[in-house]
């Protein structure tokens, strides 16, 4: 009996070295394999890039083809690697090694199937929409054609509500040409997901988070609701000063507000309304009318650049590279068609940055300089990563750091830099913050909703025939507005906005204008700043940039919950910062707002 249990114990030693060899093998086949895969797509991304920006800036039939086909291309190279590495889920693999896989399963933000015929169709969709919006116009009955750079000049300044009007129904007659097509893409998209594994699309870009679908979904809930009363107190207050300007024919005092009063041709942001709205500023210090300053200083686009590549080399980044200002697109050229929606761009994962931007000398986009800077300096913080590490923590935190940087254009950042003389004393904060929350504040359900209407569409709950209708009912539940004209299903001004057509995933500018605030709030402790948060600029503090750039180093390797502890020692995204900003002028508003109708 005694040697029977040693030819056992034997056995099982074998075994045990046997599968400890096996699991060796299998964990270095594996490496082998990612090594492999992210060669290969960090060299077909490079093609992606380069082909999607001739696209963007040379709109014709040939380079939508030229991009279609390289797109085409790294679909389906990604596509199948996903089925290769099937065959690794039942290792257990060192903690790099799985967090490059699953971000390899969800690097595809349009899933193609695996038929070839059906994944080329797709690409060519997708590529035909971009396409379609950036040709975007509006032509008027005098002939005028007015592309989406002049219909935002008109929304901004126009004062006319029947002019308004005109002009958004004319932006949203692009959106009917693209509604069969949108909706092929969104079948196709989906059957790549379930290929995948994924329930659809929509499951797949939530899953994006280091957390379940189901997880991330009750987080959003969670931040809505700590937002929701300040957002309600600012649209009370903009709707009963609306009220005042166009009469309560065209505003009405307890309903949703017109869309196309909002200075702005999605009434995303509201900023452009604020001098209808008869706050009085304190005259003992400059007005601080960013627009104005900058066209005072006589600057021109690439100047607004200059700024912003300032502000963060002022904290310690190094210049952008020469390549930058020789490659980038700053102004609408006057030859040829262009996808004028700003935009950063990374073309060699490496050194080759850009920016595409239409730039108008005003403030909106001095702000947006800034934010699309802000890719620009992450995306050289992080490229000495492993390729499936070469991201943000998450897409929300992509879209925060330039705004982060943004919110610090405060009044003294304006005055170091010399484009304001004197700083309004602290009895103006009420305006500053009022303009500030036109911007940022309005965006948040806006932000939401673009992606609460996509996922329902993904999912099936919303189908095909009631696109327009769902889209105008969560915009309503969400924004409380309403279309300045009866809407139908012959409409689809979903296909209007942007990152619709060019399927972009949106939920990541709402979470990017609550991080911004963690950011920004981080930022300042780190610089020594002390007083009111809405007053504090860290222009010129290496310590800042410092925590900064390490947390943007870490690009992607790590949990997204892990790179916020390192800035702001917080591991959970939270509104705290936001309302903290935002404090005193949400209690001047409901101050301001007593007796009005809150709510629609």
């Amino acid at each position: 009996m005694k040697s029977l249990g040693l030819v056992f114990l034997f056995l099982a030693m074998n075994f045990l070295e046997t599968h400890a060899y096996a699991q060796t093998t299998a964990a270095a086949e594996a490496q082998e394999f990612m090594n492999k895969a992210e060669a290969q797509l960090a060299d077909l991304n490079v093609k992606v890039q380069r082909a999607s920006w001739v696209q963007e800036n040379f709109i014709t039939d040939d380079t939508q083809a030229m991009a279609a086909d390289a797109i085409d291309q790294v679909t389906a190279v990604t596509t199948a690697l996903v089925e290769q590495a099937k065959r690794f889920d039942v290792l257990a693999l060192p903690p790099e090694l799985t967090r490059k896989f699953m971000l390899l399963k969800l690097s595809l933000t349009a899933p193609a199937p695996k038929d070839a015929a059906l994944r080329r169709e797709m690409t060519e969709i997708g590529v035909s929409l971009d396409g379609d919006y950036g040709k975007g116009k509006y032509c008027r009955k005098n002939g005028e054609c007015l592309d989406i750079t002049a219909i935002e000049k008109v929304m901004s300044s126009s004062r006319d509500p029947e002019e308004l009007k005109e002009v958004w129904i004319g932006w949203q007659a692009i959106g009917p040409p693209m509604r069969q097509r949108y909706s092929r893409f969104v079948d196709l998209s989906n059957q790549g997901a379930r290929e995948m594994g994924f329930k659809d699309t929509g499951a797949l870009w939530r899953s994006n988070y280091d957390m379940t679908p189901e997880e991330f979904s009750a987080d959003l809930e969670r931040l809505w609701n700590q937002v929701k009363p300040l957002y309600i107190s600012l649209h009370t207050f903009v709707r009963w000063k609306l009220a005042e300007k166009y009469g309560p024919n065209v505003v009405p005092p307890d309903g949703p507000i017109p869309a196309h009063l909002l200075g702005n041709p999605w009434a995303q942001q509201w900023g452009n309304i604020y001098d209808l709205l008869g706050v009085q500023e304190d005259k003992g210090g400059d007005s601080v009318n960013v627009t104005e300053l900058l066209k005072k200083k006589n600057l021109d686009p690439k100047g607004m650049v200059k700024y912003g590549e300032g502000f963060f080399t002022s904290m310690g980044f190094a210049p952008l590279p020469s390549t930058f200002w020789e490659r980038s697109l700053f102004t609408k050229p006057a030859d040829r068609e262009v996808v004028c929606h700003a935009s950063a761009w990374d073309v060699d994962n490496f050194d080759d940055l850009r920016v595409k931007m239409c730039i108008q000398v005003r403030g909106t986009d001095f702000v947006t300089i800034h934010h699309e800077l802000g890719h620009n300096f992450y995306q050289r913080a992080y490229k000495d990563q492993p390729f499936m590490f070469k991201n943000g923590a998450n897409d929300g935190f992509h879209e925060a750091i330039g705004d982060a940087i943004a919110l610090a254009i405060t009044p003294e950042y304006l005055h170091q830099v010399g484009l304001l003389e004197n700083v309004p004393e602290a009895s103006n904060d009420i305006p500053e913050l009022l303009k500030q929350a036109l911007d940022r504040v309005a965006f948040l359900p806006f932000g939401l909703m673009i992606d609460q209407w996509r996922w329902k569409v993904f999912s099936g709950e919303i189908a095909a025939a009631d696109y327009n209708k769902a889209w105008w009912e969560l915009r309503l539940k969400y924004q409380g507005v309403a279309p300045p004209v009866e809407r139908s299903e012959a409409d689809f001004d979903p296909g209007a906005k942007y990152h619709v057509a060019a399927n972009v995933p949106y939920t990541r500018y709402f979470l990017a204008h609550i991080l911004e605030f963690q950011f920004y709030r981080a930022l300042c402790r780190e610089s020594g700043y002390k007083g009111p948060l809405n007053r504090c600029t860290f222009y010129g503090s290496k310590e800042a940039g410092a925590k900064f750039n390490k947390m943007l180093a870490m690009g992607q390797s790590k949990p997204w919950p892990d790179a916020l502890e390192v800035l702001t020692g917080e591991r959970q995204t939270d509104a705290g910062a936001l309302l903290e900003y935002f404090a005193p002028l949400k209690q001047w508003l409901d101050e301001q707002n007593k007796g009005k109708k809150v709510g629609w």
